[in-house]
C-alpha cells in the first residue's frame, strides 16, 4: 500500500513551534501599562481627595469611559490602600445587610446577620478605599440596603474601621444600562462630584503621564481657624436664609443629587474646614460645596464667603497707605464699597483723607475703573470744611477717562438703537 494517502498522518517537521508568543504579547501589554505620575493641577482630582481625605462618601457622576474607575485606581495606589470593588448591580439586597445564620439557640442569641467576603477582608486589613461602582444601574432594593453601609459603614454585623473609605461612581440615568435614580436618602448621603475629562490630561496621559493624586497637606497652625470660618460662614447663611437648612427638590432628577438637608450642611462644614486648612483653591471649593447641597444653594455660600474674606473697612482706613486689597475686582469693589459706608457712617476728616489715599493705592495696584464709584460717592461726603486732599488729582484722570468712556458707550448704543 503506498505511504503518501491522503490519509496519511503527516510526518513530523524539525521546525519548532512559538509557543511563546503569549509571553511576549504579555511583555507588550506591559509596556503598554506601564506609566509615570507627576504633580499637576487638578480641581476634581484635589476635591476627590480632598473629600476622602474628610471621610465623606463621594460619588462621581460621569459618562461611561471617561475614566472614573482609572482615577479611583490610580487614588488608590496613591494612597497605598487596597482597592475593593463591588458592582452594586449585580448585587443582592442580602449582600450589604448581610445574610441571616441560624445560630444554636436563636431564641437566646438571636440571627446574627453574615457579612459577605469583602467586608471581611477590609475588616481585617484595617483600612482600604471602598468602590461601588455601577450605583446607578443599582436597584431600589438594592440602594435601600446600601444606606447603612454608606451612612453607618455597617455591613451585617460588621463595622468597617476608620481607615476604610467609600467612593462610588455611576452614569447618568441617560447614559446606564437599565439606569435608575438615586433614591433621595441614598443620593443625600454623598458628595456629588461630577467627573469630567481634560483634553490635555488625557492626551499626556496616553503619552505615559498621569496626574499624581496625592492627599491636602493640612496645616496644623490654620486647624482651630478653620474650623471657625467654617461655622461662622454655614451657621451665617442659615441664620439669614432658614429656607435653605432643608429643601427637598421636587423633580425626581434633581432628588437623586445633590440637596440641603442638616446632614448635607454638616458634610460642607466638614469640607469648608479641610479646604480651608489645606489653602485649596475657590475652584476647588465650589466643585465641593455645590456637589454637596446643590448649586443654589452652594452658590450663595460661595458668596457669603466671599464677603467673610474682605478686609475690616476700619483696618483698611487705619492704614491705608499699607492697606492690603483683595485681587479680584469683584472684592476689590465690595471693599472699597465698605471703606465709604465706615465713612458715611463715622464722618471725620482724617477717615475722609485716609479713604481718599486708598482709593490712589487702589488704582496704582488694580483697574482704574474699580475706583469710580467709590470715588463719586467719597466725594458727595465732604463737609464744606474739609480740604480737598493733593491725593484728588490722581484720581482725576482716571475718573474722567471712565466717565468719557461712558458717555462714548451711551452714544454708541444710542445710535445702534436708531438704526434698527
Amino acid at each position: 500500500m503506498p505511504t503518501n494517502t491522503p490519509y496519511a498522518p503527516a510526518a513530523p517537521t524539525s521546525t519548532p513551534v512559538h509557543t511563546d508568543q503569549l509571553d511576549i504579547a504579555g511583555e507588550l501589554l506591559a509596556l503598554l501599562r506601564d506609566a509615570r505620575t507627576e504633580p499637576r493641577p487638578d480641581p476634581q482630582l484635589e476635591a476627590l481627595t480632598l473629600a476622602v481625605a474628610a471621610d465623606l462618601p463621594v460619588l462621581l457622576w460621569g459618562e461611561p469611559g471617561i475614566g472614573k474607575t482609572a482615577a479611583l485606581t490610580q487614588l488608590a495606589a496613591s494612597l497605598d490602600l487596597p482597592l475593593t470593588t463591588v458592582i452594586a448591580s449585580v448585587h443582592e439586597p442580602s449582600d450589604f445587610s448581610g445574610l441571616p445564620v441560624v445560630g444554636d439557640d436563636p431564641a437566646e442569641q438571636g440571627i446574627p446577620m453574615a457579612p459577605p467576603d469583602w467586608a471581611v477582608r477590609l475588616v481585617r486589613a484595617g483600612r482600604g478605599l471602598l468602590f461601588l461602582d455601577e450605583l446607578s444601574t443599582a436597584t431600589p432594593a438594592v440602594q435601600a440596603a446600601l444606606l447603612r453601609l454608606v451612612l453607618e459603614r455597617r455591613v451585617g454585623a460588621l463595622r468597617l474601621p476608620p481607615g476604610v473609605r467609600i467612593v462610588a461612581a455611576a452614569n447618568p440615568r441617560a447614559s446606564a444600562a437599565d439606569g435608575w435614580e438615586l433614591s433621595p436618602p441614598l443620593a443625600n448621603r454623598f458628595v456629588h462630584l461630577r467627573w469630567t475629562h481634560d483634553h490635555e490630561v488625557v492626551v499626556r496621559g496616553l503619552g505615559g503621564t498621569w496626574p499624581r493624586a496625592t492627599l491636602p497637606r493640612l496645616d496644623p497652625a490654620k486647624l482651630p481657624g478653620a474650623v471657625d470660618f467654617a461655622r461662622r460662614a454655614v451657621c451665617g447663611l442659615l441664620a439669614a436664609r432658614p429656607a435653605l437648612v432643608h429643601r427637598l427638590p421636587s423633580g425626581e432628577t434633581q432628588r437623586g443629587g445633590a440637596w440641603p438637608s442638616p446632614r448635607s450642611w454638616e458634610m460642607t462644614l466638614q469640607l469648608i474646614a479641610f479646604a480651608t486648612a489645606a489653602g485649596s483653591a475657590r475652584d476647588v471649593l465650589s466643585l465641593l460645596v455645590r456637589g454637596t447641597v446643590g448649586d443654589g444653594p452652594g452658590l450663595e455660600l460661595l458668596a457669603a464667603l466671599d464677603r467673610m474674606d474682605l478686609p475690616d473697612p476700619e483696618a483698611l482706613l487705619a492704614d491705608p497707605d499699607d492697606a492690603d486689597l483683595p485681587e479680584r475686582g469683584d472684592l476689590r469693589q465690595a471693599a472699597l464699597d465698605g471703606v465709604v459706608a465706615a465713612v458715611r457712617a463715622r464722618p471725620a476728616k482724617s477717615r475722609w483723607d485716609a479713604a481718599w489715599t486708598l482709593l490712589v493705592r487702589a488704582m496704582e495696584t488694580g483697574a482704574p475703573d474699580l475706583v469710580v464709584v467709590p470715588a463719586t460717592a467719597l466725594a458727595a461726603l465732604r463737609e464744606e470744611e474739609w480740604d480737598v486732599p493733593a491725593s484728588i488729582e490722581r484720581l482725576a484722570g482716571a475718573v474722567s477717562l471712565s466717565r468719557r468712556v461712558d458717555r462714548a458707550a451711551a452714544r454708541v448704543a444710542v445710535s445702534e438703537e436708531a438704526t434698527r
